[in-house]
């Protein structure tokens, strides 16, 4: 009879076959869905113009990072969630998160301004917006910083047993970063209800993805901790959607951390202040033309029967909205001098 094969110090056993979730098919969303995404995209859309303008007119100070492009991804996630029982936190780049989980984006400007009636009182500027009562927990000006921080949100939702998810979003950039895998390892090993989301916008602060990475599938990164990932159309707000939901039944089922790569795109620079050079004029052109997740959207609702008085009365409603927005961020108060000496440290635990 033959003798096994001895092993060596550095032989292991194979690896079994790992269960890995299916790649989701694209959400057949209602008529009401669609026109509910259509919505809280071309809200964001115009909020994030709108932004723009005040911070070109010196209403909005510091750092100013857009999610203009970028829609589907955080409405086509976010619409999966349940309000008020999973978390959700991101990067600096966190209005269009906050618009898609439902907060009022009066409070949201107003807070760009730096006025009194902020969401962050107006301390927070536009990287560091809180809202506990949404389970909104940033804004987030380290790069990378927020995903360890997911972390201990989602094994707070662990320990709590509440049955909670949260969903951790970062870039390209962060994806980089040495805390990002010291989080995986650890949420791997405790089958911590996180999802991973990577927006992979491609070009980091100003250089191209494929440049910065040896490993440019991000949705590969968490193999060595045996967590799976699935690359998702994050131009498409329906294949965003669905996405969603495989995460959630992945993690709801016991089964650990998961990793979306969503693969979108930012028509404006990395912030207003960056011209965005390393790119081209007829690149964005092209994105915009060919790929645009509003637009898209459009087009499936004109299939679905709604027409174009419907959308342009969208489009209008949204506009006042937003035109309101900015009238309250320029017309309320600043924060009193003596803010600066409250909310520096926690004074009830």
């Amino acid at each position: 009879m033959a003798k096994a094969p001895a092993r060596t110090a550095n032989s292991e056993p194979a690896t079994p076959n790992r269960e890995r979730p299916e790649q989701p098919t694209r959400y057949e969303a209602s008529k009401e869905e669609l026109l509910e995404f259509y919505h809280q995209m071309l809200l964001i859309r115009r909020f994030e113009e709108k932004a723009g303008q005040l911070y070109g007119l010196g209403l909005i100070g510091g750092f100013c990072h857009l999610y203009i492009g970028q829609e589907a991804v955080a409405v086509g996630l976010q619409s999966a969630l349940q309000p008020g029982k999973d978390s959700v936190i991101t990067g600096y780049r966190d209005h269009g998160h906050m618009l898609a989980y439902g907060i009022d984006p009066k409070v949201i400007m107003a807070e760009l301004t730096g006025r009194a009636a902020g969401i962050s009182r107006g301390k927070g500027g536009s990287m560091h917006m809180f809202s506990t009562e949404h389970k909104f927990f940033g804004g987030h000006g380290i790069v990378g910083a927020q995903v360890s921080l997911g972390a201990g949100l989602a094994f707070k939702h662990k320990y709590d047993e509440d049955g909670g998810v949260c969903l951790t979003y970062f870039g390209d950039g962060a994806a980089n970063q040495g805390q990002v895998y010291e989080t995986f390892n650890m949420a791997e090993l405790w089958k911590l209800p996180i999802i991973f989301v990577i927006e992979n916008n491609q070009y980091a602060m100003g250089t191209s993805v494929n440049r910065a990475s040896a490993e440019d599938q991000l949705y590969k990164r968490g193999e060595s901790f045996r967590i799976p990932g699935l690359q998702i159309d994050g131009m498409d707000v329906l294949a965003c959607r669905a996405a969603a939901e495989t995460a959630l039944a992945w993690v709801r089922a016991g089964k650990g951390p998961i990793i979306l790569e969503m693969k979108t795109y930012r028509y404006r620079g990395h912030s207003m202040s960056d011209p965005a050079k390393y790119r081209s004029r007829d690149e964005v052109q092209a994105m915009r033309d060919n790929s645009d997740p509003i637009e898209a959207l459009k087009r499936e609702l004109v299939a679905v029967g709604v027409t174009e008085a419907e959308l342009k009365a969208t489009e209008q409603a949204i506009r006042k909205l937003v035109n309101e927005s900015a009238d309250f961020a320029e017309s309320t108060p600043e924060p009193a001098p003596a803010e600066l000496y409250t909310d520096v440290l926690v004074e009830k635990y």
